[in-house]
């Protein structure tokens, strides 16, 4: 999928907006898209997807043979979140906060997720917050799911959760700027 320049546009002005929440300069390349899609089994069952901005990795993820109704979307900004909705019909797109997890999705319901994608500028937050976050995330996990963070740091954007480990997966030069794709799993 190549960025529109209708998305740029839409990513601009979230960035503007709002610099602390966007994290990068332009959307992700195709490349990182891809290079994350990678750490996910399409058939293990549903996924979350957290800050999917213009859907560029949320395409990369139903390319790889998710079906649209097991991926759910996270988008903090309004605008972003209706034109993810647009974009994909038949995936659940929902507008609010990744750090209040209960507050936008509900509490766990027991239907927990076989991988969650996280686009969130965990560097731009407190190491408290981040650990928080990732901690949550963590609770919503099948046994064994990769929770999948990229970030533009040399290391890890956060030390792993109690009982997770965390392995650099991937690499991508092909993106503004370079990225690192990280998955941590419970060990």
């Amino acid at each position: 999928m190549t960025t529109t320049l209708a998305d740029n546009f839409r990513f601009l002005r979230a960035l503007i907006a709002r610099p602390k929440d966007v994290g990068a300069i332009m959307p992700s390349s195709p490349a990182l898209a891809e290079a994350i899609a990678r750490e996910i089994d399409p058939k293990a069952g549903p996924v979350l997807e957290l800050g999917p901005g213009t859907g560029v990795i949320s395409h990369a993820i139903l390319a790889r043979g998710v079906a649209p109704e097991q991926l759910t979307l996270l988008e903090y900004d309004e605008d972003l979140a209706q034109h993810l909705a647009a974009r994909f019909p038949k995936v659940r797109v929902f507008q609010g906060d990744a750090f209040d997890l209960d507050a936008t999705l509900g509490k766990p319901n027991g239907s927990p997720f076989a991988a969650i994608v996280s686009g969130i500028p965990l560097l731009n937050h407190a190491m408290s917050r981040r650990q928080s976050l990732m901690e949550g995330l963590a609770s919503r996990l099948m046994p064994g799911a990769p929770l999948i963070q990229f970030s533009y740091g040399a290391n890890a954007p956060v030390v792993p959760p109690p009982g997770y480990t965390v392995k650099h997966a991937a690499s991508v030069l092909a993106n503004i700027p370079p990225a690192k794709v990280w998955v941590y799993r419970k060990a």
